[in-house]
């Protein structure tokens, strides 16, 4: 069942101004939330706080590979001669799967 909280927040509205008969507990069965979210979404509209998108959503991830990094990593993995365990092991700040990504994109292996 996929959550769809617009449509959540539509049948809470509806309840809210007395068009529909669905009793909360219905409501969390139909969208595939949970009562207590339910609840936490109706006093959401109440307080005029509610939020359909989250507030992160088109922001760059704080962990993610700076440009500057991406191209010194590029560069220590071209003039190095070693597999790229050891070079991992060598630079220990990322993980081996970011690192194989970022060597991969630039047909470095």
């Amino acid at each position: 069942m996929k959550h769809d909280k617009e449509y959540a927040v539509g049948l809470i509205q509806k309840k809210l101004n007395n068009e529909t008969f669905l009793s909360y507990q219905e409501i969390a069965e139909l969208t595939g939330y949970h009562v207590k979210y339910i609840s936490k979404l109706k006093r959401q509209m109440l307080n005029g706080t509610i939020q359909l998108e989250h507030g992160n959503k088109h922001r760059r991830p704080k962990n993610a590979l700076t440009r500057e990094e991406s191209q010194k990593i590029i560069q220590l993995y071209k003039n190095s001669h070693v597999s790229l365990r050891k070079f991992c092991k060598f630079y220990n700040r990322r993980s081996y799967s970011c690192l194989y990504n970022l060597l991969k994109k630039n047909d470095l292996l």
